[in-house]
């Protein structure tokens, strides 16, 4: 968009270049644009799901790219012949009668705590279109693209203590992850490094060399006072959410508190320990961080399970440090009192084949996969849903996507059924056709 075209025709110097070389620009501040898009539409707080309102005020995600295969992690099938079940071995959970991949024993122990969802079910094989159902709640539309759920949910409940609501870890993990057809004001806010490297900073939370917080504060009174000269002269939506940009950019970068919330070495070295120093376990222990200081939804990504070669290799090389970090991240959670109002939710695109192929592998297979969930409302100590003796279709409770949706919408307080606007004003679900599945509720 041509910000002189739009707002100040003719003039030799329009808000957005005064902004940017006098303010802006100066303090390198390109986490305004971030936030130029975070505010361009104003959003209502979503009407609670229920009389006693919501039950989780945040939820953290944490997305399996590549398809991870049920039988060797949520659902093992040890008595399966041996090209079903696999090579891998189970173990016993604290929840009779649960049985877990090998690798999971951490989790094992915190079983009690989760909801394991065994009949997760969708149509779509392809990576792309497996993904879009899982983070949107509907099948993939060649004429729209669908908001995910953290774009929901931003737009819904909007900014709580000058965080962003909606954060990815270390950055969005595909385009379905974004806003879709809402504005891009509701997509995450990307970190853009990884918080298990060394040196781990998130991009444009600090001044740059040579602003001294005085400096600081004078380009913002420079800016504010750039804001009430062209309020003046222009009346439009546009200029007044672009006051809201800059205002939270300002905001996170002077508040202390916001800024800490993403300062990962300020956590105790035994609890970062205790998650693991890896990628699966600094990035659920900052995911804690965000949401505990006032992130509404965190997005994040572990691995890479595209496994149709050697499952057995690929799942123990990634599998364990999976399982250290999700049961510290419960463990944690309960101990802080967060646990009843964090929800967590693990998903993947699709499953794998019911029967190993020929390079000891399993290819991509959306019947029947698992899910799992805890917290915010969430039932403890359940498996939800039932495949059959070869993992190959859903047996009981078959769970679809737009069920998942609606009952995660739900725990969080909005109204699923309610209709947003897409482009040319047409109104649409937030999910369709979807049912609330109370058995996974608390």
């Amino acid at each position: 968009m041509n910000f002189r075209s739009t707002f100040c025709p003719g003039s030799p110097l329009d808000r957005r270049s005064f902004l940017h070389v006098g303010a802006v620009g100066a303090l390198g501040l390109t986490l305004d644009q971030f936030f130029r898009l975070q505010s361009a539409q104003a959003a209502d707080p979503a009407k609670p799901a229920d009389k006693k309102g919501p039950k989780a005020e945040a939820l953290i995600h944490i997305f399996l790219p590549g398809g991870q295969a049920h039988q060797e992690s949520w659902d093992p099938k040890p008595n399966a012949p041996i090209e079903y079940r696999g090579e891998m071995a189970q173990v016993q959970t604290n929840v009779d009668g649960v049985l877990l991949n090998e690798c999971l024993k951490q989790t094992a122990k915190v079983t009690d705590k989760i909801t394991i969802c065994r009949a997760m079910t969708h149509g779509e094989a392809a990576h792309e279109r497996g993904t879009h159902n899982m983070f949107t709640g509907y099948r993939p539309s060649p004429a729209l693209t669908f908001p995910s759920m953290g774009s929901v949910v931003s737009h819904e409940l909007g900014v709580r203590n000058n965080l962003p609501p909606y954060v990815a870890i270390p950055s969005m993990p595909t385009n379905y992850a974004g806003s879709g057809y809402l504005s891009s004001a509701f997509a995450p806010f990307s970190l853009g490094s990884d918080p298990a490297n060394g040196g781990f900073k998130v991009q444009d939370l600090t001044l740059p060399g040579g602003v001294t917080p005085e400096r600081f504060a004078s380009r913002r009174q420079m800016m504010d006072a750039v804001n009430e000269h062209f309020a003046k002269k222009e009346k439009a939506d546009n200029l007044d959410a672009m006051d809201t940009f800059y205002q939270r950019a300002y905001g996170l970068i002077s508040s202390e508190k916001a800024r800490d919330a993403f300062d990962i070495n300020k956590e105790d070295a035994k609890l970062r320990d205790a998650y693991g120093r890896n990628a699966a376990g600094q990035r659920l222990l900052l995911a804690r961080r965000l949401v505990e200081a006032g992130v509404r939804f965190v997005t994040l990504t572990y691995g890479g399970w595209d496994l149709h070669n050697g499952i057995v290799g690929g799942t123990k090389s990634q599998l364990p440090q999976l399982d250290q970090a999700f049961a510290a991240l419960i463990n944690d959670l309960n101990s802080r009192g967060m646990l009843d109002k964090t929800m967590v939710m693990i998903s993947s695109e699709f499953g794998r084949t019911p029967k190993i192929n020929g390079t000891a592998g399993r290819d991509h297979w959306p019947k029947v996969f698992s899910v799992v969930l805890a917290g915010g409302g969430i039932k403890k100590g359940s498996v939800y849903g039932k495949s059959d003796a070869t993992a190959s279709e859903p047996d009981e409770d078959g769970l679809t996507v737009e069920d998942l949706g609606q009952t995660v919408y739900h725990c969080l307080g909005i109204d699923a059924t309610k209709k947003l606007m897409s482009p040319g004003d047409r109104p649409i679900d937030i999910i369709r056709e979807g049912h609330l599945r109370k058995e996974l509720l608390a």
